[in-house]
């Protein structure tokens, strides 16, 4: 009976997903959960959530859940723990994009790169270091699967502070394959990839149709503007670097300094500026649809979702070997990208855990711009686990967003305001 511990469930939406996944299998109906939230709501409508899901998936004389407000209550004896959590939430989300708004700054996403980023890293980081202190108390052993953006900056800051065995998961590279499908016309179990880089940033450095090389096709195809404006961003960038990377349009006009900084470019570009403010509203939206849904006799709609954890968890107990893309420490997997980074690389799963395998070069553009966002990555880690407010202005001057629009100056004070305004609220430890 494996044991999962899910920090953050109140996250349910998100949750259902990884609980369907998991007990579709029939080797896993035997899953003990073991659900934590700070939030009472949350955690409550989590618990029957999964015991619906328990009750759909037949998997009720076996599968256990329990709810914990305590963390190391959750945490004992896992064999597995899911970090989901959102320090701060949505109001948290706010000040990341309404104060930079006041300094000239737009953002579409703010959860990975630029201010929105690294104030999220300075949120997270220390929560997710005390959960790794937890473990090592009670469930030394277990794997650490962390979904909680931003993805680089959380794993990196895991790994160098403790010994726990990190993971981070991210659906980027899935669902790119499968956009790639799309815009090909072909199914998307015929695209085949080789895939590096860092998260959200990651690079398909060979891409195949029915093991055909697929880029001649996918550089034809965005001559047609109606395919170019599904992704816009990503498609001009492209066009420049020669290859298709892992994240969205949305994403990557924020995390390079040719896109949102030019007004003509955000309207013919079509970038969602404060997008991740929409879905956050829509979100809660949907967290109310839940806590009606999991009370009422209707049953919840559980289909696979395309994240890597089921398929991690069944490959470790059954033994049966997989391929997933997995953020891990960086040595000796992408050389010319830093030692020691977190980069996103293909590991095989089998019953001996995730093993990273090495990639090899990026192309030298691709892996430049990479390490663009690295330094950013390594500033913020800095700053996190240091506790160094001087890091946070460096981590913030480098980013190219935020250089390309502000002076150094203004930079210094528009974190400041950021950092007075989350410690103020509790949202982060006081900063030198």
């Amino acid at each position: 009976m494996p044991k999962i511990a899910m920090i953050g469930a109140g996250s349910v939406v998100f949750a259902k997903n990884l609980i369907g996944d998991i007990l579709a299998y029939p080797e896993l109906r035997d899953t003990q959960f073991a659900l934590m939230d700070i939030d009472t709501e949350r955690l409550e409508t989590a618990e029957l959530m999964t015991r619906k899901i328990i009750r759909q998936r037949d998997a009720a004389k076996t599968a256990k859940v329990a709810a914990h407000r305590d963390r190391l209550a959750a945490l004992e004896d896992a064999d597995y723990v899911i970090n989901m959590i959102q320090v701060g939430g949505f109001p948290a989300t706010l000040l990341d994009f309404d104060i930079p708004e006041k300094h000239g700054l737009k953002q579409t996403i703010g959860d990975t790169m630029g201010v929105g980023g690294i104030m999220r890293a300075l949120r997270t980081i220390p929560v997710v270091v005390d959960l790794c202190h937890d473990m090592e108390e009670v469930c030394p052993n277990a794997l650490l699967m962390n979904y909680s953006n931003p993805m680089a900056m959380n794993c990196w800051a895991a790994c160098e502070a403790s010994d726990i065995n990190v993971v981070g998961l991210c659906h980027g590279i899935r669902m790119s394959a499968h956009q790639v499908a799309r815009h090909l016309g072909v199914d998307k179990n015929t695209v085949t990839y080789r895939c590096g880089g860092i998260n959200h940033m990651a690079w398909f450095v060979d891409l195949w149709v029915n093991g055909e090389d697929a880029y001649p096709a996918l550089f034809r195809a965005i001559e047609n503007d109606e395919v170019f404006m599904r992704d816009a961003v990503r498609f001009a960038l492209m066009e420049k670097v020669g290859y298709f990377m892992t994240e969205s349009s949305e994403h990557i006009a924020e995390y390079l300094p040719y896109f949102i900084q030019h007004e003509d470019l955000i309207e013919e570009l079509k970038i969602p500026i404060r997008e991740y403010v929409r879905r956050c509203e829509g979100l809660l939206g949907r967290f109310d649809e839940m806590k009606k849904l999991v009370k009422s006799d209707a049953e919840l709609p559980l289909r696979p979702s395309g994240e890597y954890c089921s398929e991690i968890v069944h490959s470790i107990e059954t033994g049966q070997p997989r391929v997933v893309n997995g953020n891990v420490p960086n040595f000796g997997l992408i050389p010319n990208l830093p030692e020691g980074c977190c980069v996103e690389v293909p590991c095989l799963v089998d019953s001996n855990g995730v093993q990273p395998t090495q990639f090899g070069d990026l192309p030298p553009q691709c892996a430049a711009l990479n390490r663009l966002n690295v330094n950013v990555q390594e500033l913020a880690v800095r700053a996190a686990l240091d506790g160094r407010r001087d890091h946070v202005y460096h981590a913030a001057m480098l980013d190219p967003h935020t250089s390309s629009l502000l002076t150094m100056d203004e930079i210094v004070d528009l974190c400041d305001e950021l950092i007075a305004e989350h410690s103020k609220r509790g949202y982060m430890p006081r900063l030198d």
